[in-house]
């Protein structure tokens, strides 16, 4: 797609899913007043901004809807260009019709994400800023949401900025240096004091790429782990935190041959439960294969239950720094699945471990940009190995500036490459 021409054409979409009781209409770009005026009986077109009104949407002498029509004049608006936005009944044939009748005044239907694609190169919002629409559309939780809120917000952008501006201030201390380095006994700042700004500025880029696991899983659903011999409940549990029969539950041991994954969400966390196969030594080559599954699923899992009954040892795997476990005896006084006793407190512990996020925690929640600082880190390491190794100001300033390009990219405050937006903005929803 040429962004550039493209740009330069009135578009037009269904913005809302179908099927409901309205549907909404939006149209942007240079003709979207004229083009809005040709269909109904409001003259967009010298309407005033920021209005609404009641219209019929007609073609020619045949009304097609009684509708509200929204008049957006550029620079305010969604996209920041002239736009209008229709309000009509939800029928299919009334939303298909109005699309027709706009197109054939002149708009072209919108591809997936350019709405928010022309909002970006418009100066409404940064990159970081349109990635966090879709994942704003995406959250189906309130932590999810939640983060989504933030980085639409600009709190990734503000964080960025402020990593700007002390790699700037190192980049200028080095390259004053450059331009009076025939002046020996000048000197602008320390080679420690220059150390010591590169450490601080990588000390908090580390800590947003280590946010990333976090922001992924609080994305994504937390992805817990239930492990432990055959029959001492492990589905029953599971069916039991989902309020429905999902796993097959028998008294005969190895029926779960597989991982069996569903979601549920608690306190407004996703939490994506994995029911494995029982853990026990067998010649069953099937069985085995799903037992071995179930140790590579508790490997990748940030919250592992260990379950076991009276006289049954719990499960014998590994469990790595980062993983909390819990353990639970089920069939005791204290837990049973099967009846829903102690539920409430295993739902306690799941809430209490998982990450605390405060609303001033900036967390990296898309792969891009975890990325995209990865990188970052690299071309600043190399910066922070060449003031200890003694390294002249030119060589240190090439990596500094290629530092300050690949942070530009999360938010494109560079030119940034044309098949990136295409494959950003190919994921959105046609309509926004």
């Amino acid at each position: 797609m040429n962004t550039l021409a493209s740009v330069q054409d009135t578009i037009c979409a269904l913005s809302t899913a179908p099927g409901g009781a309205i549907g909404i209409i939006r149209v942007s770009g240079p003709a979207a007043l004229s083009a809005a005026s040709a269909i109904c009986s409001v003259r967009c077109d010298s309407a005033a901004a920021n209005t609404i009104h009641y219209t019929h949407i007609t073609d020619g002498s045949e009304v097609i809807d009684e509708a509200m029509v929204s008049i957006f004049r550029s620079p305010h608006s969604y996209t920041g260009e002239d736009s209008v936005e229709f309000s009509c009944h939800g029928s299919r044939y009334i939303l298909n019709k109005v699309l027709e009748l706009l197109v054939r005044n002149g708009c072209r239907m919108a591809r997936p994400g350019e709405f928010t694609q022309r909002a970006y190169l418009n100066g409404k919002m940064d990159l970081a800023q349109a990635e966090a629409v879709a994942d704003l559309i995406a959250s189906t939780n309130q932590a999810s949401h939640h983060l989504a809120m933030s980085q639409l917000r600009g709190g990734i952008t503000t964080e960025l900025s402020r990593l700007r501006d002390h790699l700037l201030r190192l980049t200028s201390l080095l390259e004053l240096e450059l331009d009076f380095s025939d002046h020996e006994d000048l000197e602008f700042a320390s080679r420690t004091e220059l150390l010591q700004l590169a450490q601080t500025i990588d000390t908090h880029i580390a800590r947003l790429c280590a946010s990333f696991e976090t922001g992924n899983a609080l994305k994504n659903g937390i992805p817990v782990a239930i492990v432990g011999a055959p029959n001492v409940g492990k589905s029953t549990l599971l069916n039991a935190l989902l309020g429905e029969e999902r796993a097959i539950v028998s008294d005969i041991q190895g029926t779960t041959r597989d991982a069996i994954e569903d979601t549920i969400d608690i306190g407004g966390v996703t939490f994506r439960f994995i029911d494995t196969a029982g853990i026990r030594h067998t010649a069953d080559a099937i069985e085995q294969m799903g037992i071995e599954r179930s140790v590579a699923a508790a490997r990748k899992a940030r919250i592992i239950i260990m379950m076991t009954e009276p006289g049954v040892a719990y499960p014998d795997i590994p469990v790595m720094d980062h993983q909390t476990v819990i353990r639970i005896e089920n069939k005791t006084p204290a837990f049973q699945a099967k009846s829903g006793i102690g539920l409430d407190g295993l739902r306690q512990q799941l809430m209490a471990a998982i990450p605390s996020v405060s609303d001033s925690d900036i967390i990296v929640t898309s792969a891009r940009h975890h990325e995209a600082l990865l990188r970052a880190r690299q071309s600043l390491c190399r910066v922070i190995d060449g003031l200890n190794d003694g390294l002249s100001g030119d060589l240190l300033s090439e990596d500094l500036r290629q530092t300050l390009d690949i942070l530009a990219e999360i938010t494109g405050g560079q030119i940034t490459p044309q098949e990136t937006l295409n494959n950003i903005f190919s994921h959105f929803c046609v309509g926004k």
